[in-house]
């Protein structure tokens, strides 16, 4: 049991709970004891895409919490809540509702690298306690600014390959054309780094406007190199329990190394680095790769430099 169950999270569902229903459905297959964890936190809130990784893959968690995602968001214009989401409690509100055009005129400030202040209801250790603990206490609770990177910011109605034409958009591609009239909400779609908080930005946006606003609808698409056309619903998830075959649930490990090149190993070399000694004589470029045996196999996360290849995470498979 060494892969990917790329699970489409429902709404209301913590990760961590995701996690569980995972290990009691791999009890009820008859898979015993299995080694479970998740590839980067989705909130009970949000839906969508959350890899969870089985045995070995485990060892690639940290590598999914480091990529980068795609979120479709909804941003309710007018009230902020404390938590920055529906289920927060109203902070602030505005009559100002912006145009279509003046929510597009401003995307471009965050796009690229930016300084964001993330909310206080969050995972964020402040002196070794979270920061949603604190804030849940009524404690004020200082964030401070962190660096992340958006890397496309675009109306969700928009069709990408008019953006990369510069094309007029169309009031087909325009979901809600407002006409010149204030919008209520707008559903938008980001490409980020690791470390961004959609609720934060949301609320950036929305006082670029002149006005607040909220998170009322978050999608997870795409984290890492999984998508929603890999992902399976809990019902879906529940019937491997019940006897499905697991080549219809599970991914195989490599599935989390799609964006790495492969190096073909020769038996000598498989065999040095799986018990971790330095490989000489590697020809090739330098840079990061995983190394599959003779079965294709996957051996190891490799670093090469100079000619050597250094294990970075070994595969017991």
């Amino acid at each position: 049991m060494n892969g990917w169950i790329i699970l489409d999270k429902p709404l209301g569902l913590g990760s961590t709970q995701a996690v569980g229903a995972v290990k009691r459905v791999c009890r009820e297959a008859g898979l015993g004891k299995v080694k479970v964890g998740h590839g980067g936190t989705l909130d009970p809130l949000a839906t969508g895409v959350l890899p969870i990784a089985l045995g070995e893959a485990t060892k690639l968690c940290g590598r999914m919490l480091d990529a980068t995602k795609i979120y479709d968001f909804t941003v309710r214009f007018g009230t902020q809540t404390d938590g920055l989401d529906a289920e927060g409690e109203v902070v602030a509100t505005s009559d100002v509702r912006p145009t279509l055009a003046e929510v597009e005129a401003v995307l471009p400030r965050f796009t690229g690298p930016i300084e964001q202040v993330p909310p206080a209801f969050s995972a964020i250790k402040i002196d070794g306690q979270r920061a949603y603990d604190l804030a849940r206490k009524g404690e004020a609770v200082e964030m401070k600014a962190r660096s992340v990177t958006i890397y496309s910011l675009r109306h969700a109605g928009l069709d990408p390959a008019s953006m990369a034409t510069g094309e007029e958009w169309t009031p087909d591609q325009v979901r809600g054309d407002d006409g010149g009239e204030g919008l209520d909400e707008i559903t938008l779609t980001a490409h980020v780094s690791k470390g961004t908080y959609i609720r934060s930005l949301a609320r950036d946006i929305a006082h670029a406007v002149g006005t607040v606003g909220h998170v009322t609808m978050l999608r997870r698409t795409k984290a890492g190199p999984f998508d929603l056309e890999q992902a399976i619903s809990l019902d879906k998830l529940n019937a491997f329990g019940q006897g499905a075959a697991q080549s219809e649930f599970i991914l195989p490990l490599e599935a989390g190394l799609v964006d790495i090149p492969a190096l073909n190993l020769s038996p000598e070399a498989a065999g040095a680095i799986r018990q971790g000694r330095v490989w000489t004589g590697g020809c090739t470029d330098d840079g990061l790769y995983w190394g599959r045996d003779s079965e294709m196999r996957p051996v190891a996360l490799i670093e090469a430099l100079a000619g050597t290849l250094k294990v970075v995470r070994g595969f017991n498979l």
